[in-house]
Parts: C-alpha cells; structure tokens; sequence
C-alpha cells in the first residue's frame, strides 16, 4: 500500500543518493558512481543532506534505508538522501543540477570542505606532531 502514495512523477522529481555512490573507498563494483578522483572518503548520509541543503535543494535523509550492496551495517554506512531534481511541471529545481551525476559530483566535492571535515583534519594534524616528537625523543635517549 505505500507505494500508492509515491507517484511515477514522484520518483522522477527525487533522485536517491547513497553514500556509496560517491565514496571513494568503494569500488566501482560495490556501488561508486563517479570517478575516484572526484570522490568522497567515506561521506555520511548526513554530510549528504547537508550539502545538498546548503545548495538550495530539498534534501531528504532517509536514515533507515540501506544501499543493497552494503556489507558493513556501521550506521556511517546506513542512510540515503532523496533530492529533489524537478519541480511537478517537470523543470529543473536549480539549473546547475541538471542530472543527478551534476548533484553527485558537486555533493562530493562540498563534503571535504564542511566544517566538521575541516576541524577534524586540523585536530588530527596537531595530535600527530606531538607524536613524533615523543618518537624523537625516546630515540635520543637510546
């Protein structure tokens, strides 16, 4: 009975996005979409819709759904993101998001620059230095 609710014309307007489409250390053959170089190191579900949103698109996160091809049930894994692509008379939403490759593409591009992605790398950065000056030290001391 729910599918009687969602329309063809539903289904064409909302595109699904799972994370594996654009992540990076999948393989073409567990789901990757887009080229490796373009892609996302494990994206979320949530980095998704964020990306999405910030662009101006109706972005829906459906954290229940699992993409078919997933082995790891890590809930980093879970989760799809429905956008709207075209409006019900059929055009587009936002004209420099054609295609879902167009959203894709830009989603993985944006995700790298979030502010969570950005604040964890410069931490990481900083517990790494005084890791190896502690390495350094223990070495003189021999």
């Amino acid at each position: 009975m729910a599918h009687l609710n969602h329309s063809p014309a539903d289904r064409e307007r909302f595109i699904c996005i799972y994370p594996a489409y654009i992540n990076g250390k999948k393989t073409i053959a567990e789901g990757r979409r887009i080229s490796l170089e373009k892609a996302a190191t494990n994206p979320t579900c949530s980095e998704i819709q964020e990306v999405c949103s910030t662009a101006g698109l109706n972005a829906i996160a459906e954290n229940n759904k699992m993409y078919p091809r997933e082995w790891n049930r890590d809930a980093q894994f879970r989760g799809r993101v429905r956008v709207q692509l075209k409006t019900e008379d059929g055009s587009l939403c936002l004209e420099q998001f054609p295609t879902r490759l167009a959203i894709m593409l830009h989603v993985a591009e944006m995700i790298p620059k979030l502010k969570t992605r950005t604040q964890k790398a410069g931490g990481g950065d900083q517990t790494l230095q005084p890791g190896e000056g502690g390495k350094k030290s223990k070495k003189k001391k021999k």
